[in-house]
C-alpha cells in the first residue's frame, strides 16, 4: 500500500487484502468481452458486487484523502463521479433489492423518500444542479488496449427529480458505462497498491466542447 507513507495496521491489512482481492477478481471478469454475453441477471449480480466492494473501500482514510485531492485538482465533476455517483449507485442497488436486471432499475422521489429522505434523495436533489452547457451530461473516451478500440461514453446526471422515473441505464449504460465505472474504480484503488501492471482499459480524457460564444 502507498499514500503519504501511511501503512495499514494489522486489522486494516486483513480487511484491505480481502476487499482488494475481491475487487480485482470482479474487475478481471467484468472487463472481458465475454462478460456481457452472459445472462442479464448474472451480470447484474456481479455489477452490484463490484459497486458494493468499491463503496466499502471508499471509507478507508487514505482513499478518502485521495478523493478529496481529485475533487480539487482534476477535471470538473470527476470527483463527484468516483465518489458521490458511485456511492449513489451502490446505495440504490442495496436499498432497493427488487431488481435483477440493470436496465430495469429505476428510482423516483416517492421511492427515494418512502421511509426517510436519506443519501439517495440527497444525491438526486443535488445532481439536477450539475450542468455543463445547460445539460447534465459528462462525456469521456476510453481506450481498450487489447482491442485497439476507442469508445465514447456519456454519464448523464438526472435533469429532473420529481414524480418521474429515473432509470439507472439512462445515467450509466450497462456495457460501455460499466467499463468506464470500473476503470475509474481501479484508478482510485490502484493508488494504494505498489504495482507496475498496465491497465487494459484506459480513460483517455473528459470531452468538453463549450458553447460557441462562451
Amino acid at each position: 500500500m502507498k499514500n503519504q507513507n501511511i501503512k495499514p495496521n494489522e486489522k486494516e491489512r486483513i480487511a484491505l487484502t480481502l476487499f482488494y482481492n475481491r475487487f480485482y477478481d470482479l474487475y478481471d471478469e467484468l472487463s472481458t468481452g465475454d462478460f456481457f454475453k452472459s445472462e442479464p441477471s448474472y451480470r447484474f449480480y456481479k455489477i452490484r458486487e463490484i459497486f458494493s466492494v468499491y463503496k466499502e473501500l471508499l471509507g478507508y482514510e487514505p482513499i478518502k484523502y485521495h478523493i478529496k485531492v481529485i475533487k480539487s485538482t482534476r477535471p470538473p465533476l470527476e470527483g463527484i463521479i468516483v465518489s458521490d455517483l458511485f456511492s449513489f449507485i451502490r446505495n440504490l442497488l442495496l436499498h432497493f433489492p427488487i431488481f435483477d436486471n440493470w436496465d430495469d432499475v429505476y428510482i423516483s422521489k416517492d421511492l427515494a423518500t418512502w421511509n426517510k429522505a436519506g443519501t439517495i434523495h440527497k444525491f438526486l436533489k443535488e445532481s439536477t444542479k450539475i450542468k455543463i452547457d445547460d445539460k447534465g451530461t459528462v462525456k469521456y473516451r476510453i481506450w481498450e488496449e487489447s482491442k485497439k478500440l476507442m469508445t465514447h461514453i456519456s454519464i448523464n446526471f438526472p435533469e429532473e427529480y420529481n414524480d418521474n422515473k429515473i432509470f439507472l441505464k439512462d445515467i450509466v449504460s450497462e456495457k460501455e458505462g460499466i467499463k468506464l465505472c470500473i476503470s475509474f474504480m481501479k484508478e482510485i484503488l490502484d493508488v494504494q497498491v505498489d504495482s507496475n501492471e498496465e491497465q487494459d482499459i484506459k480513460i483517455m480524457s473528459q470531452v468538453y466542447v463549450p458553447k460557441i460564444g462562451q
